[in-house]
C-alpha cells in the first residue's frame, strides 16, 4: 500500500456479551473484536464518530491499518466486517483481524478509469460500461493498493478491457481464474440505431432485387 500506514486507536474493551456491547455504544463508542495472529482475541472499542469518519472516507475494508490500543503493542489490522443497524445504516459492531506485513489477504480493490477525453471512442460518443467497479484480488498485507488504474488513452468504440490490460502490484493476483472483463467501450445508442437501419435497408434491398 503506497504512503504511511494510518493509525486505527482504539480502547480496550471491559466485558463481553450484549450487556457490554449496548453500554459500549450508550457510550458513543462502537464495540469490537481484534482475532487471528494466534493470540487470544481482543474486545475493543471505537469512537463512534472516528469510525463513521473512517467509513465515510471509503475503502476502510481495503485499508491497512496500525491499531493502537493502550496496553497493547500496536498490530497491523485489516477489517473483515462492519455490521450496522438495519434501519440507521450505521456501525454497530466490527470484526478486525491481525496481520503480518507478509501475509496474504482477499480485497476488493477499487478501480479508477482515467484520461477519458484521450479516448477517440469517447469523443465520437461512444459510452464507457463499467463491468466490474471494484476487482477481488489476493494481495500481501504490506502492498495493499489504494486502487488500480485503467488508462483509456486511445480505446476505440467497440475495445474492451480486460484484467490483463491492468498493472497489478507484485506479488497480487486476481482471484478469478481467467482474463474477465473490467470495462469497455461501447457505441452511442444513436449509432446503434443508425447501424440497425442501414442494416435493415441493405435487407429490403437484396430482397426487392430477389423480387
Amino acid at each position: 500500500m503506497a504512503g504511511e500506514i494510518p493509525d486505527l486507536v482504539a480502547l480496550e474493551r471491559t466485558g463481553t456479551g450484549k450487556g457490554a456491547a449496548r453500554q459500549s455504544r450508550r457510550n458513543g463508542m462502537v464495540p469490537g473484536v481484534v482475532f487471528g495472529g494466534d493470540v487470544d482475541p481482543l474486545a475493543i472499542e471505537i469512537p463512534f464518530n472516528a469510525l463513521l469518519k473512517r467509513l465515510k472516507a471509503g475503502r476502510f475494508k481495503s485499508t491497512l491499518f496500525n491499531l493502537k490500543v493502550e496496553g497493547h503493542e500496536d498490530v497491523r489490522v485489516i477489517c473483515r466486517d462492519v455490521q450496522r443497524h438495519v434501519v440507521k445504516d450505521l456501525p454497530t459492531h466490527l470484526d478486525l483481524m491481525r496481520l503480518r506485513r507478509t501475509s496474504k489477504v482477499s480485497l476488493f480493490i477499487p478501480v479508477e478509469f482515467i484520461n477519458e477525453e484521450e479516448a477517440p471512442g469517447i469523443k465520437r460518443g461512444g459510452v464507457l460500461t463499467v463491468v466490474r467497479p471494484e476487482v477481488e484480488l489476493v494481495v500481501t498485507a504490506g502492498d495493499i493498493p489504494e486502487k488500480l488504474v485503467v488508462d483509456l488513452t486511445g480505446l476505440n468504440v467497440g475495445d474492451t478491457i480486460t484484467i490483463s490490460a491492468i498493472d497489478l502490484p507484485a506479488g497480487a493476483k486476481a482471484t478469478i481464474d481467467r482474463d474477465f472483463v473490467v470495462a469497455n467501450i461501447s457505441a452511442p445508442s444513436g449509432l446503434r440505431s443508425s447501424d440497425n437501419d442501414e442494416e435493415d435497408e441493405a435487407e429490403d434491398g437484396v430482397e426487392e432485387a430477389e423480387a
